[in-house]
């Protein structure tokens, strides 16, 4: 079996949402918890970038197996929170094949897809298995080679792995998330789907 590592960008303040995202309820949990329970059923070694609001979401995660990295930087942007994250597990992880980065916000991705872009990904490759949403995005939940982790780790900003992705079109696979993609950025958002996916 490959060894891919699976990362949750979760450093982030929230600005538009006005609260902690990471705390939101969801399916009786919070949905941070709600993420990690999914990441848990694709990969052993699962890692959490905190950065904002991170006392408060620690407390969330002490039952579950996962790996917490805390971002003092990560007012700097995604990309300078996700490049810290990466550096950190090339130095903790041995024989990397891949590493699957994922966000906070996009609690629809359910394990079923996870497990096709892991079916899609060939070791040893120069490849990207990126999500597609039905209106023609690409990007995260997304499934990076080893090549691309120094990639990776240089991040800057605001710079996610996006950058990656647009920059090295021609290596990405393109795995098909239709409606699982949403972000839920606004408390509109996360109300409407809260309300028709979330358990109440």
């Amino acid at each position: 079996m490959n060894n891919i590592p699976s990362v949750l960008v979760a450093a982030g303040a929230s600005r538009r949402m006005g609260q902690p995202k990471q705390l939101l309820p969801w399916n009786h949990h919070t949905l941070i918890e709600h993420q990690v329970n999914t990441l848990l059923t694709f990969s052993q070694e699962v890692y959490v970038i905190l950065g904002a609001y991170a006392d408060q979401i620690r407390p969330f995660l002490k039952n579950y197996s996962v790996n917490i990295i805390q971002c003092e930087d990560w007012e700097k942007g995604m990309g300078n929170s996700l490049s810290f994250g990466i550096r950190k597990i090339k130095k903790e992880v041995e024989a990397i094949d891949g590493i699957l980065i994922s966000l906070i916000d996009q609690p629809l991705v359910n394990h079923e897809h996870l497990q096709i872009l892991r079916s899609t990904f060939k070791a040893g490759g120069r490849e990207i298995i990126a999500s597609a949403s039905s209106h023609g995005w690409v990007g995260v939940p997304a499934l990076f080679s080893a090549h691309y982790l120094a990639a990776l780790a240089s991040l800057k900003g605001e710079e996610g792995a996006k950058k990656i992705i647009n920059a090295e079109s021609k290596n990405v696979i393109k795995v098909q998330g239709k409606d699982l993609l949403v972000d839920m950025d606004t408390p509109e958002i996360y109300q409407e789907l809260f309300q028709k996916f979330s358990l109440q």
